[in-house]
């Protein structure tokens, strides 16, 4: 032992370190491997982005293109041109200007004569209406009067505002009358990129920076202006200095991406910034020297192990005499051992019980996410009976102040049978949930619109809405289920009214029934409001999709009203009416007459 044991015990430093230098280098392909990846990962993302953009941006300028051309050839317009000095025929142009800004989304519109002299606008009853002045320096009014669709963008000389102007000239025949100007918001264009990371910048043909993310950037220029881009913009004023600085950005801090718009001159960028990059590449480097670590002080466990069995053997080739000294050593070994295993054990088992406390959290978090879309569900749909109620109570209150007990008593029995609709819509809800389906039942249509209009009456009264009905006297009997009929007629009828608030009077509803050559019977709903937009014609179906403030609705009573009508083999078609307005077609399966058994969401 005593000439074994020094060897034995030398430390392996110099055999660890060499496995070290053999292991280093590997992490030099991970960090190239890595780079690539996620410089890919980020170029992908960043790309993604920029085409969102960009579509978003054309379709924004391409849905006003076409404005100037057909606002051309309207009479009254052209009649304001020929006789500027007939006051009312400049204030018929005002108003159809003004009316047509409100529906298109323009920022101004504006009509001028030859001179560049505006004679009306849809801002003329503003402060800093263009009425009066002249603009005959910009090139879009000169591009217009050469019969060439005139683009610009620049600063409003008035109201300081950037826009996008669009320009055609107005003609009669082959004579010139004048010009028409769309001048386009793009200031919300800034802000689709919210919260992210990635930087916008849009540069012009100038190269200036026109639309950014990052107020500090706008009006710079990206490249050195040459003397006839000085001139032109000293001509032409597009922008708040005539002298825009540099804008001096570090190659190696961001990662650019490029889009060109060849009918604007526009070039969009999206710069990530390139600590996307370097941030994983460090976390991967890290986990790679950790590994490294690790492997090392495995070598090292082993080694230790190996030296540890030389002992054993040369302990093992010495006299008997030590034998049972080292037999008590071993033994003190493997109490060691023993006791690290249990160490081990109890440090797995805290591990078990960690994980099943995370499973449970999971499963709370999910309970809770449920929750908080039925809650949203529930709140919504109870809005109009909690209304109606709240009014009934009110009157009853006034009723009873004035000695009418009786009035007071119907009163109070419509707050009875309201309350008994909101547990039975609660228990419908919870079945709509869970995707229940239930067997349609014999449902007559007249008496279930009616209860559906008596409920939205007040709301009704107050927008001074007028009823137009075209039923047949005979009752109409579909496959449904009461309640569910009248939640989805109280939807699509709420919906309507809170359509037709936001025009003036008058206000009218259509409301027609008919039975259709397959058997089914059609309900139309038709108002005189704006109708649906394009948007809300593909997306109306989908959870929460509102056109509506946040404070008026969550967008779930049409996602409802459609699965509901497909559950009962129905289907619900949303159009807009060729006279105005938005057109609901609701197509159920018929049944037989008389009345049908009560749905046990009914019962309830």
């Amino acid at each position: 032992m005593s000439t074994l044991a020094p060897s034995l015990r030398r430390p392996r430093w110099r055999t660890l370190l060499i496995l070290a230098a053999l292991l280093a280098p590997l992490l030099w392909p991970i960090e190239h491997l890595a780079t690539r990846y996620y410089r890919e990962r980020v170029a992908e993302q960043s790309s993604q982005t920029l085409e969102l953009y960009v579509a978003n941006l054309r379709g924004t300028l391409r849905r006003y293109e076409a404005l100037p051309h057909i606002l051309g050839d309207l009479p009254a317009l052209r009649a304001a041109l020929r006789a500027p000095e007939d006051a009312d025929s400049v204030n018929a142009a005002n108003q159809l200007l003004d009316r047509v800004r409100r529906q298109s989304g323009a920022d101004v519109i504006y009509l001028m004569n030859p001179a560049g002299l505006t004679l009306a606008a849809s801002n003329w009853s503003h402060y800093d209406a263009f009425v009066g002045r002249n603009f005959a320096f910009r090139p879009y009014f000169r591009e217009a009067l050469a019969g060439r669709l005139g683009q610009f963008f620049g600063l409003g000389t008035t109201s300081g505002k950037r826009g996008y102007y669009f320009a055609a000239a107005v003609r009669d025949g082959h004579e010139t009358l004048g010009a028409l100007v769309v001048k386009v918001d793009l200031d919300h264009t800034e802000t689709l990129l919210g919260s992210t990371p990635e930087q916008l910048l849009v540069s012009d043909v100038n190269g200036v920076v026109i639309l950014t993310s990052r107020p500090d950037w706008r009006f710079r220029a990206t490249r050195p202006l040459g003397e006839a881009e000085r001139a032109e913009i000293a001509a032409n004023l597009p922008y708040p200095t005539q002298e825009p600085q540099p804008l001096r950005l570090s190659e190696q801090a961001w990662l650019r991406q490029s889009h060109r718009l060849d009918e604007t001159g526009w070039t969009v960028n999206i710069l990530a910034p390139r600590s996307l990059v370097e941030r994983p590449v460090q976390s991967v480097l890290a986990i790679a020297a950790a590994t490294l670590l690790a492997l090392l002080l495995l070598a090292a466990v082993l080694l230790q192990r190996r030296r540890h069995l030389l002992e054993r053997l040369a302990l093992d080739a010495h006299a008997r005499r030590e034998l049972e000294q080292r037999v008590a050593e071993r033994t003190e070994d493997l109490v060691a051992l023993t006791e690290r295993l249990k160490q081990e054990v109890l440090e797995r088992e805290q591990a078990q019980q960690e994980l099943v406390r995370a499973q449970d959290e999971l499963v709370q978090a999910g309970k809770l996410s449920a929750l908080g879309t039925m809650s949203a569900s529930i709140s919504h749909e109870l809005n109009q009976p909690l209304a109606a109620i709240r009014s009934y109570a009110d009157n009853a209150g006034v009723l009873l102040d004035h000695g009418r007990i009786d009035d007071a008593r119907g009163n109070l029995k419509l707050i009875s049978e309201l309350t008994a609709r909101m547990a039975s819509i609660i228990s419908h809800l919870k079945a709509f949930a869970r995707r229940d389906r239930k067997a349609p039942e014999t449902v007559a249509l007249q008496p279930a619109l009616d209860d559906a209009l008596a409920l939205l009456a007040n709301q009704r009264r107050a927008l001074q809405v007028e009823l137009l009905r075209d039923l047949p006297d005979a009752t109409l009997w579909v496959q449904a289920g009461e309640t569910r009929l009248r939640q989805v007629l109280g939807n699509l009828l709420s919906n309507a009214f809170d359509a037709m608030a936001e025009k003036a009077p008058p206000r009218r509803l259509w409301i027609s029934a008919q039975t259709l050559a397959d058997g089914r019977i059609s309900l139309s709903l038709h108002d005189n409001g704006p109708g649906f937009c394009a948007e809300a014609l593909a997306h109306a179906r989908e959870p929460f999709f509102t056109t509506k403030t946040t404070a008026r609705g969550l967008g779930l009573g049409l996602a409802i009203c459609d699965s509901l009508i497909r559950a009962l083999g129905g289907e619900l078609l949303l159009a807009n009416h060729p006279d105005g307005g938005a057109l609901v077609t609701l197509n159920l399966l018929p049944a037989g007459t008389g009345l049908g058994t009560p749905s046990p969401e009914d019962r309830s």
